[in-house]
């Protein structure tokens, strides 16, 4: 049967995650029974069925925990800033009760101006991590570098990130290359959605190009997913984007992901010369 419903008055309210704009009722008369939610509700709501494990357990196998810090320099600090971190670096490969393995370290060329991005292994996972900064935390060699260098920067950020069990572990590479990390800032609840998109997505690009990593955010900023791409320059960049839109299929992925995403950004980087991924 159908309903009829009486508007008394209305307005907008807020966005919806899936973009529909919902309309406040403020007086609704049904002539038919209808279930608890109803049936407006329903249009308007997609109901998603609840997961039984977290996000993490579903989209990554491994308990390796990765850390991404973003350094913003000081324009006239840079190269004491390089030489800082370099120093960081060796002091760390000297320990052998660190268990902290510097995977890759890269300037940003395209993207934010005066920026580091260094990505660190932890391979006995939040165990081996809290070890870590333990150590860190009461080395005075350590403190000192840390210290110093905090006159260098403008800003930083750090994160704790999974990699996704369908990209490869990231591995040294020999150069000269250059790197293209993608990020994004997904709709809250929408992970899972974008892990099943690109776990079929990246088959279209494994032989084209080399995937460095995949990663997602476990603390620090939530729902921010990074991908690392590595190319030997800009125009192999070009060629192997532009082919991989000649694949069936690889549209409809994108087409998938895109309503996903809240913000992206993308950032053209070079190794540093104590970068094991060159």
């Amino acid at each position: 049967m159908a309903a009829v419903l009486r508007f008394v008055n209305y307005q907008p309210s807020k966005v919806l995650s899936n973009g529909a704009s919902t309309i406040r009722l403020l007086a609704t008369t049904q002539t038919a029974s209808e279930d608890k939610e109803g049936w407006f509700t329903k249009l308007l709501v997609p109901k998603k069925e609840p997961f039984k494990e977290s996000h993490s357990r579903m989209l990554s196998d491994k308990e390796t925990i990765y850390q991404l810090q973003t350094h913003n320099v000081k324009p006239d600090s840079m190269a004491e800033y390089i030489k800082n971190y370099e120093n960081f670096v060796k002091l760390a490969n000297q320990r052998n009760d660190l268990d902290a393995d510097l995977m890759g370290s890269w300037l940003v060329d395209v993207g934010d101006q005066d920026q580091a991005i260094h990505l660190w292994r932890y391979n006995n996972g939040y165990a081996g991590l809290g070890k870590a900064n333990s150590l860190l935390r009461t080395e005075s060699d350590y403190t000192k570098l840390h210290n110093e260098r905090s006159k260098f920067l403008r800003s930083r950020l750090n994160q704790y990130l999974l990699s996704f069990s369908f990209w490869n572990a990231p591995k040294p590479r020999t150069g000269p290359n250059l790197y293209e990390m993608r990020s994004y800032t997904l709709r809250a609840g929408h992970l899972i959605e974008w892990g099943n998109s690109w776990a079929r997505a990246i088959h279209y690009r494994q032989n084209e190009s080399e995937p460095f990593c995949g990663m997602f955010s476990q603390c620090g900023r939530l729902y921010n997913v990074h991908h690392v791409w590595v190319y030997k320059d800009l125009k192999t960049r070009k060629e192997v984007r532009e082919a991989a839109w000649q694949k069936p299929g690889w549209d409809e992925c994108v087409a998938y992901t895109v309503p996903l995403i809240r913000e992206m950004e993308s950032r053209i980087m070079y190794p540093t010369d104590f970068s094991p991924t060159k």
